[in-house]
């Protein structure tokens, strides 16, 4: 018995110190995102998760939800400005169960149509290991437009 006290000990301590470093990212993460509201002059919407949707034009179209297959322009950047990643004008065709939490949830708030901004904090990104040329705990920008739901 006593040689399961130690590893048990030791998951909580861990579990309790990552749920402790998480908290924390999120604080720091929705002070750059507010931050970055102010400076641009946006009007944004925050959701319980954490991600900010800026709605620029709504759309008039179908509407999508977290399992829709959808065709969306888009470019993506970090909050200096410094583009990452995007796609051409006419769009790319992605399951919202295939792509980043932020986008699983912020493109349904958008219809067909509709375009704006979600501004993504690092959870709900890539969080603490990052992807590529995405450093890690990084706050995403992303200039969406939701062309069609497929």
């Amino acid at each position: 018995m006593k040689y399961l006290v130690a590893p048990l000990l030791f998951l909580l301590l861990f579990s309790a110190c990552a749920k402790k470093k998480a908290e924390k990212q999120a604080i720091t993460d929705d002070q750059i995102i507010q931050q970055y509201i102010a400076d641009n002059g946006l009007t944004a919407v925050k959701a319980s998760s954490g991600l900010y949707v800026v709605i620029e034009n709504p759309g008039t179209g179908a509407s999508c939800n977290s399992f829709s297959t959808v065709k969306v322009a888009y470019t993506g950047y970090f909050t200096n400005g410094e583009i990452f990643d995007a796609s051409s004008t006419v769009g790319i065709d992605f399951s919202l169960q295939s792509v980043i939490p932020g986008w699983t949830s912020g493109i349904p708030y958008f219809k067909e149509g509709g375009y704006g901004k979600l501004l993504i904090p690092s959870a709900l990104g890539y969080g603490p290991s990052g992807s590529g040329s995405i450093p890690a705990n990084t706050v995403l920008v992303f200039d969406v437009k939701l062309i069609q739901v497929l």
